[in-house]
Order: structure tokens, then sequence, then C-alpha cells
């Protein structure tokens, strides 16, 4: 024979209260602290993927240009140290 007794009824009542409140904390403190992570990054000044990658991209371009134009100064280089062939002028001489 089974009796209901009310003061087992209430603490059952007060735990499954409490557990709903515990688990609605959770989830603002979970609210809360993404917030403030969000705006911890936004304050940081961290750049995008997209960002990154344009740049990462334009200084891959950079050294390309800077080891061809490095190439082309060494050529130059080299051609005005060669030295070229002087002619020579006649000279006409009349006593």
């Amino acid at each position: 024979m089974q009796t209901k007794n009310p003061i087992f009824d209430d603490i059952a009542g007060v735990m499954t209260g409490a557990a709903g409140i515990v688990a609605g904390a959770g989830e603002e403190v979970r609210t809360v602290l993404r917030a403030r992570t969000e705006r911890l990054i936004a304050d940081m000044d961290l750049v995008s993927r997209e960002e990154f990658d344009l740049v990462k991209e334009m200084a891959s371009k950079a050294v390309l240009e800077n080891q061809a134009l490095r190439k082309e100064i060494a050529e130059l280089k080299q051609a005005i140290q060669k030295p070229k062939p002087r002619k020579t002028r006649k000279t006409s001489s009349t006593k």
C-alpha cells in the first residue's frame, strides 16, 4: 500500500524547480562568457581569414617581383662592367 506524503512531494517539486534554475543559470553563464569573449576578440583588432589570405597573396607577389628585379639589376650591373671595345681614331698628322 502506497501513501502519498506531502513533504516528499514538496521536496521533489523544489528539487525540480532548482534543477530548472541551475540549467537556466548555466545557459546564462555561457551567453555572458560568449559575449565577453566576442567583445575581447573585437577589441584585439584581429584580422579576418579573408584579409589574412589577401595580404599573404600580395606578399607572395611582392617577393616574386623583388626576385625578378634583383635578377634584372644583376644583369644590368654585369653589362656595365663588361668593357666595350674601343674604336681607334685615325689621326692625320700634317707637317
